[in-house]
């Protein structure tokens, strides 16, 4: 048979340690990648993971989402939960609709989304598999693959509306150096307003355009000098598309992560007095700020049962034990708010994420399944 051999110590759990299958799980990921389900079109994806898991004698469930989309979900019910393995299934939109899916060289596997983080799913769904096959579904963990963490989050809310579990494991591209410590974010729309005229007489009304590449530059100002430890993204500006004529609108994006240390609440409150300011003197009458998303950064401590476990696993497959910071946005953001401990660990690289070259590296998503097999084997020698 096709296994992969562990480098943890055998447990009491059954006769024969549960290991994974390296070419199931290629053949997994090469299904996954090769679906398009970018945010809101997740349907084609989230059926064939349905029947992969039910055919395999999987208990999945459906939770809606909305009238179309849904989250997977696999509680065991004789058991107490308490971990959940969660993935997003959602990537972003392609840049190339001919050239998305899965290529593979060597041990280097390319596709949309591969790192964020269709690799991460296929190891977690692997990593459940193998044990759920050899002891019956006596698990005391949840498998969770949820949709839309790439805009609104709407997967995750649903998620935390129904149900509960005190650790969870969130499978985002950390090069499977575990994450304790989540950066915050903040999501601004920036709009400002004028009143169309010829180009030719621009200078006789302010330009909405002009007037916005100095707010921003004024907010990027504020973080670099007073907040140099954030990082701020202009990641979209557009006007009302004017012609020969001075535009009457124009409308900014902006992101913003800090790490979990920077007073969250406090760049806003600093934010918005730069727009008082600038209406005090005259200088901004019609602008408006709004912030769409604002979610709290964290830190876990290096306690408790499931970061112990993780700890003896590193130790024993020679890895060493680097916690870093998750220095973007994630469904983790939503879980610490609703009382979870998230702690964040999957294979591929966040720099390689949200690129046209995306890639892993499957002996990372072999690892990654293994990491996450251990851990559950961990809690059932545990919690029994």
């Amino acid at each position: 048979m096709d296994k992969a051999k562990s480098k943890y110590p055998p447990t009491t759990i059954s006769d024969q340690r549960p290991t994974i299958q390296p070419r199931r799980l290629r053949r997994l990921l090469k299904r996954l990648i090769d679906i398009y389900s970018p945010t809101g079109k997740e349907r084609e994806i989230l059926e064939f993971l349905h029947g992969y898991l039910k055919r395999r004698g999987v208990p999945v469930v459906r939770q809606p989402v909305d009238d179309y989309r849904y989250n997977l979900i696999v509680m065991p019910r004789e058991c107490h939960v308490g971990l959940a393995l969660i993935g997003h299934v959602d990537t972003i939109g392609a840049y190339d609709l001919e050239h998305y899916g899965y290529e593979e060289r060597g041990d280097r596997i390319s596709g949309l989304g591969v790192a964020d983080m269709k690799g991460g799913c296929a190891a977690m769904v692997e990593g459940f598999l193998a044990l759920w096959e050899q002891n019956g579904g006596n698990i005391p963990a949840s498998l969770v693959l949820l949709v839309g963490e790439e805009e609104d989050g709407d997967g995750v809310r649903e998620l935390i509306k129904d149900f509960q579990f005190p650790w969870a494991i969130v499978g985002e591209p950390t090069n499977l150096k575990p994450s304790l410590s989540h950066y915050g974010y903040l999501e601004a729309q920036l709009c400002t307003a004028g009143r169309r005229i010829h180009a030719s007489l621009a200078n006789k009304r302010p330009n909405p355009i002009a007037s916005m590449l100095r707010l921003i530059l004024q907010i990027t100002g504020y973080l670099e000098n007073k907040r140099p430890e954030a990082v701020c993204n202009v990641r979209d500006l557009f006007s009302s598309q004017a012609g020969f004529s001075v535009p009457d609108r124009c409308e900014a994006w902006l992101d913003i992560h800090v790490p979990p240390s920077v007073p969250l609440r406090q760049i806003i409150m600093d934010i918005e007095d730069l727009f008082h300011q600038r209406r005090q003197q005259g200088l901004q009458q019609d602008t408006s700020l709004r912030f769409l998303t604002v979610d709290a950064g964290y830190s876990l401590p290096e306690t408790g049962t499931v970061v112990a476990a993780l700890q003896s696993i590193y130790a024993a497959h020679g890895l060493p034990w680097q916690p870093e910071a998750f220095r973007s946005h994630s469904d983790g953001n939503q879980l610490w708010e609703a009382g979870v401990m998230p702690l964040l660990l999957g294979p591929g690289e966040l720099e390689n994420a949200h690129a046209p070259d995306e890639w892993v590296s499957f002996r990372q998503v072999c690892l990654a399944a293994e990491l996450y097999l251990d851990l559950l084997i961990q809690l059932m020698v545990n919690d029994p």
